[in-house]
């Protein structure tokens, strides 16, 4: 009885180890587009007022292991039993990126700014509608991101039995989950760090000046982390086309890669946009008949 017990037990030691080494060689795949979810998320999970950035990000957070609770099941499924599924997928996910990436280019260019004068109440019920279309936005574009690590994930695991797989994909959504949205939360709270730091060094000597440079450094790093995320989103997207569109994968072989990838995104992306607009107008053609 002894003997069996310890049996399982190196059996258990066995798979933790096998499921260690492959969830060690899916994340140095997945590292790219770990890179591009942290700058995208980053982008999307700053802007808020300094007691709201904390609650917003549990929010994401909480969002981002949901999505990838679902993720893990249905990918495991559709590899069993429709593989072909997950290609289709993916193509769509990475038009909704391209569509959010050539949408931020276009507000940037052609959006008009709202007026300065509004009302108190109007202004902190602006802000909570803003905070939750922010929240749901990061959770939307967390899902299609998280969708390709999954996937990406599972490339690595494929010759592997059933239990590796699922092991391997959850622990490799968990690090990606904490890994990303941990430094993100580092990101946010800099400048009250630097606050803290400015207090304590009764604002003299070298905690002091330390503090001051990532009070000051916040505003640049956020703008950093918008125009890094909305670069990311078109080179994810472009990176998807590339690699599951047959003629995108073979047009232009002797270009850069990531030259290809982000114009794949752009073109993409205005596509999307352009149905987009499309569909709200003749949404609204039917509305008023």
């Amino acid at each position: 009885m002894a003997s069996g017990f310890f049996a399982i037990l190196d059996d258990i030691a066995a798979l933790m180890d096998d499921v260690a080494i492959n969830a060690k060689l899916a994340t140095k795949k997945t590292a790219g587009i770990l890179g591009d979810d942290l700058a995208v998320n980053a982008e999307k999970s700053t802007g808020f007022v300094s007691s709201r950035e904390i609650p917003v990000l549990w929010a994401i957070t909480k969002g981002s292991f949901i999505n990838k609770l679902m993720i893990v099941p249905i990918t495991l499924l559709l590899n069993i039993f429709l593989p072909a599924a997950i290609i289709i997928i993916l193509v769509l996910g990475g038009f909704y990126l391209a569509f959010e990436g050539v949408e931020k280019i276009a507000e940037y260019f052609f959006h008009k700014k709202q007026p300065a004068k509004q009302a108190a109440v109007g202004v902190i019920q602006q802000d909570a509608e803003l905070e939750k279309v922010k929240i749901k936005s990061a959770i939307t574009t967390d899902f299609i991101l998280s969708v390709e690590i999954v996937i990406i994930a599972l490339s690595t695991v494929l010759d592997k039995n059933l239990s590796v797989q699922i092991l391997t994909l959850s622990v490799v959504s968990i690090l990606a989950t904490v890994g990303v949205y941990g430094i993100v939360a580092l990101v946010v709270r800099m400048d009250d760090f630097g606050f803290t730091l400015i207090e304590k060094s009764n604002k003299t000597g070298f905690l002091n000046a330390l503090g001051l440079i990532l009070v000051k450094a916040l505003p640049i790093v956020i703008q950093i982390f918008s125009v890094v995320g909305t670069i990311a989103l078109l080179l994810v997207s472009g990176g998807i086309f590339a690699h599951n569109i047959e003629y995108l994968h073979h047009i232009l072989p002797e270009w850069p890669t990531i030259i290809k990838e982000f114009i794949f995104g752009l073109i993409g992306g205005a596509l999307a946009l352009i149905l987009m607009v499309v569909i709200k107008k003749v949404l609204l053609l039917f509305k008023k008949n």
